[in-house]
């Protein structure tokens, strides 16, 4: 009975919702019409048209035509606006015609809104802060490939390539592939994977066809957006279904690697379809899906970042073939895979650092990549201000993706669920996302248990250090007897191209324990793993108000917001530290390795504007409150002084400070990588461990076994040798981690001149950073007390330590600094010009720190285009040149110069009005200029495309 009850309340429903959306129906009147250009008196696409003080609005199709539904009586007043045209408003009296007006082309960023900056709309000259915007126009116009690599030319952003479907973005210095400091929203909501910790590019954010704007703010934005916004933010907003409404195809092809160099030629390929319908005056409906395919950028530069110059490798000997190598794209040669190994060499004992041989990442990883995306929205109007809506977003990835190493992603998944209720003055938002790694894995432990499965390190190293010294007395040289060596000691490993290694690796990849039984740990699989398995989820709710209609004499908005992130623990990435550290990742009885990890945090700002002087003085303060409650509450000011004597001339000065609280990762990870465990910062994972308290720092232990090594080929015993040097070892004691600081100083200037021809954006910024976050290697003797006998030695010895990497705090304040200049031009016959150029620096500090600084960026960056959007008929173009300073790349992964590099991009594009599309031609880095963009990074080249643009209105 309960079930027929409930059927029979469902059809009534859907029944009630058909006979009112009928009779709703019935009482809209439509009004049609063209708009057209002035100058040509051609149709404009594009255009906004809008019932005065209503939400009823239409935009115009390719050919100028729109059709506007709305239940008002006439008469009535519409509202046609577009950017790039001046603003008009036009009275229906009848609907015995078509509207037929024609708009006048003009520069309108006087009055161009953006929203991200105060979170309420403002004009983008009085912005704040530092703001740039890239509207629909720019993006079509633009050669990018996809419109989110339009970022790579907004004045002050890096965009870095860790894939063809990976790209990360980044301001004002510390750049990092797996960037934690800059937050990307999508229509309001974070699209961060959780336990990776960063927006995963544009895998889970608009298509080609839906996306509508973007706002970036370069620099600290902490004090309204909180958590990660203390580099940069940036906004994607979609089209609305009720004023974008059709169906909408995509269709892009191309190729790259023309030049064989690291792969043949390979095709690409991307589809996309939106769909968007308003079903009746309130209630409208909008899909997209996109599918990505292609063959990645390669990442296989050999340079050794342990070559035969340093300690670490055999600095007393001249080497060809350097035996300790750490190459950048190599894994299984790093450091904790290296050994010391003893031979009479010339009459006399001698030591040699010997790394394990490892593999290429292009042999451990397929290069083929896609990238799935799917969306559906309802959204629903009620009265003249509110709108309530529920969006679905779906991302499927593939890519290599970098933090402490790689790690490549397979199938990886995120999900959004977000409903929406906003208003004139309240917006209220809450979502919650969904993370599944799917087949993904991690390189560095699959190139180690790869070697370790053929010999245990212990084992490998008796054979080299043998065959090396049986080499040596049948009169080898030392380099021919390097290389015999490790070619007896690599006897019957399994090799890239063989059935057997692709077996061996397919069952490493698909293992979640790293451990391996040939490293010694009781329960460890024979092989080993390297499977990448996490899953999460973050719930966010989040709510502002406008009060300004209450207080009358300011503008007041307030908001606050929480978020909590759910994490299911694997027991090799992240554990329940409520279970002994021996059971951590022992699963329990029913599969499951605990508890689920709970993070959170909420925070609540206010904001205040004024504004002086005939409005021409805008004075803006805020402060931000947050808590975790893992540390203590955070404030985060912001004052900001807007002054514009007239329209076209505004200046502006601003001072915040922001804090970042650790990441999921940074704060509570637990991953076995290599037989270095990376953990987090925050007490509990320490305990029972001893990393923070009880720790050497691999640095000093570095020196300290050079120093050994070569006081026992002086003739001490080792142990002799080790208490003389003890010295050399330096105790970690790492402070108790706290939430990251950047207190930032801007100035800036923004112009239009010349009937806003001539637009002039500059800016300045001094930024201050404490508590600084970063990875540190230790390594605890076990059983024994730093400072004690047993425990220098036991820094000889890999067996009776523990070695950890560990996110901590620096010690010192760094200071950045660093300034923009952006200028755009339009030119006779609708040429347009548009240069800017960035510097960013870091002032040296002179205390010693325990990491590196990592600054990551380079000192001078350009940018150029000229562009037509109709050089000729429906024919348009664009070229831009981009060119930015070598600099250094430090990371834990690699670290190294990276060079000087330019590339040239351009497009043309043919407008087809006659049957609703366009076709655009296009290439990135056109003169096939390979680059790198970072340490360890893919090698970039040409990639050319043809992309094919459908619009039907529905």
């Amino acid at each position: 009975m309960q079930h027929q009850y409930f059927k029979h309340r469902i059809h009534f429903i859907v029944f009630t919702l058909f006979f009112t959306g009928f009779i709703q129906a019935q009482q809209l009147i439509e009004v049609s019409g063209i708009i057209k250009h002035t100058d040509t008196h051609k149709g404009i696409d594009g255009v906004q048209i809008q019932v005065e003080n209503t939400q009823d609005r239409a935009t115009t199709d390719q050919d100028g035509n729109f059709n506007l539904r709305t239940r008002v009586k006439i008469p009535f007043r519409i509202v046609i606006a577009k950017e790039g045209f001046a603003r008009q408003t036009a009275e229906i009296l009848s609907l015995s015609s078509k509207v037929a007006i024609e708009l006048n082309p003009q520069n309108t960023i006087i009055n161009e809104v953006v929203i991200s900056a105060s979170r309420v709309p403002e004009k983008i000259m009085r912005s704040p802060i530092a703001i740039e915007k890239i509207d629909i126009k720019t993006i079509r116009e633009s050669p990018a490939a996809s419109f989110y690599e339009t970022l790579e030319n907004v004045k002050g952003l890096q965009l870095l390539t860790s894939s063809l479907t990976l790209k990360v973005p980044n301001s004002r210095g510390f750049n990092s592939p797996n960037n934690f400091r800059f937050m990307q929203l999508v229509d309001g909501v974070d699209v961060q994977s959780a336990t990776l910790g960063v927006p995963l590019g544009n895998a889970i954010g608009p298509t080609e066809l839906d996306i509508q704007s973007m706002e970036i703010t370069p620099g600290a934005a902490s004090a309204l957006y909180g958590m990660n916004a203390v580099n940069g933010l940036a906004s994607l907003q979609t089209k609305d279904p009720f004023t974008s409404e059709g169906v909408s195809l995509y269709f892009r092809g191309g190729v790259n690697h023309v030049d064989h160099i690291n792969h043949k030629t390979a095709a690409l390929g991307e589809s996309a379809v939106r769909i968007a319908k308003v079903l009746n005056k309130n209630l409208a409906v909008k899909i997209n899906a996109s599918y990505f395919s292609g063959v990645d950028w390669i990442s296989d530069n050999r340079t050794d970042q342990n070559p035969n110059s340093l300690i670490t490798a055999n600095s007393n000997f001249a080497l060809t073939n350097n035996p300790a190598e750490d190459l950048w794209n190599k894994y299984g040669d790093e450091r904790n895979n290296r050994t010391s190994v003893k031979v009479n060499y010339n009459g006399k004992p001698t030591t040699f650092n010997v790394s394990r041989t490892g593999y290429y990442e292009k042999d451990l990883i397929s290069p083929e990549v896609k990238n799935v995306k799917f969306d559906v929205g309802l959204y629903y109007r009620f009265g003249d201000q509110w709108k309530t809506s529920y969006v679905y977003r779906y991302g499927l990835l593939d890519g290599t993706f970098q933090r402490g190493n790689k790690i490549r992603l397979q199938n990886a998944t995120v999900q959004n669920h977000k409903v929406e209720l906003t208003g004139k003055e309240l917006t209220f938002r809450a979502y919650m996302s969904i993370e599944n790694t799917g087949d993904s894995y991690n390189l560095k432990p699959l190139a180690d248990n790869l070697d370790l499965t053929h010999l245990s390190n212990t084992n490998w190293r008796n054979i080299f250090q043998n065959t090396l010294q049986d080499r040596l007395n049948s009169g080898v040289n030392l380099n021919d007897a390097f290389i015999l060596a490790r070619q007896e000691a690599d006897k019957n490993r399994v090799l890239p191209g063989t059935p057997a290694f692709e077996q061996l690796k397919n069952t490493i990849i698909g293992i979640n324990n790293w451990d391996s039984a040939n490293s010694g740990i009781a329960g460890a699989p024979a092989t080993g793993g390297a499977k990448l398995e996490q899953k999460s989820r973050f719930y966010q709710t989040e709510m502002t108000y406008d009060f300004t209609r209450f207080v009358k004499v300011f503008n007041l908005l307030v908001g606050a917001d929480y978020r909590l992130y759910s994490i299911t623990p694997d027991g090799n990435n992240f554990v329940d530290f409520d279970r002994p550290v021996s059971e951590r990742n022992i699963p329990l009885s029913d599969g499951t390795f605990g508890n689920h990890v709970i993070y959170q945090k909420y925070g609540a700002f206010a904001q205040l504007t004024k504004l002086f002087f005939q409005d021409k003085l805008k004075v803006n303060l805020a402060l931000r409150a947050d808590r975790n409650p893992e540390f203590e509450t955070k404030l985060n000011p912001r004052v900001s002084v807007v002054y514009s004597p007239v329209n076209q001339h505004n200046f502006r000065v601003s001072f915040q400070n922001g804090y970042r609280f650790p990441s999921l990762f940074e704060a509570l990870s637990f991953v076995n990588n290599g037989n270095v465990r990376r953990v987090g910062g925050l007490s509990k994972a320490n305990e029972g461990l001893g990393y923070l308290e009880n720790s050497y720092t691999l640095a000093s232990i570095d020196q300290f076994t050079s120093a050994v090594n070569k006081d026992v080929d002086g003739g001490l015993s080792q142990n002799q040798a080790a208490l003389k040097n003890r010295n050399l070892l330096t105790a970690a004691n790492l402070p108790k981690l706290q939430p990251e600081k950047v207190t930032s100083f801007e100035v800036g200037y923004k112009s239009a001149l010349f009937n806003s021809r001539l637009v002039i954006d500059w800016d300045f910024y001094y930024n201050v950073y404490q508590g600084f976050l970063g990875q540190v290697e230790v390594a605890v003797p076990k059983n024994e007390n730093i400072g004690s006998d047993n425990a220098v030695l036991a820094m000889l010895d890999r067996s009776k330590q523990d070695r950890y990497r560990v996110y901590t705090n620096s010690n010192s304040k760094y200071k950045s600094l660093g300034t923009s200049l952006g200028i755009r031009y339009n030119l006779v016959k609708n040429y347009n010009v548009n240069v800017n150029i960035s510097y960013n620096d870091l002032v040296s500090t002179h205390t010693s720190d325990l990491f590196i600084t990592a600054f990551n960026t380079p000192k001078w960056a350009v940018n150029l285009s000229i562009g037509n959007q109709e050089i000729i008929k429906n024919i348009g173009f664009t070229v831009t040149a981009r060119w930015q300073d070598s600099f250094l790349w430090e990371s834990p992964l690699a670290s190294g110069n990276i060079p000087s590099y330019y590339t040239i991009d351009a497009q043309a594009t043919w407008r087809i009005p006659e049957i609703k599309a366009s076709v655009k031609i296009g290439a990135t880095n056109l003169l096939n200029r390979r680059y790198f963009q970072y340490a360890a990074g893919p090698e970039v080249g040409g990639l050319y495309y043809v992309a094919f643009t459908y619009d039907l209105k529905l």
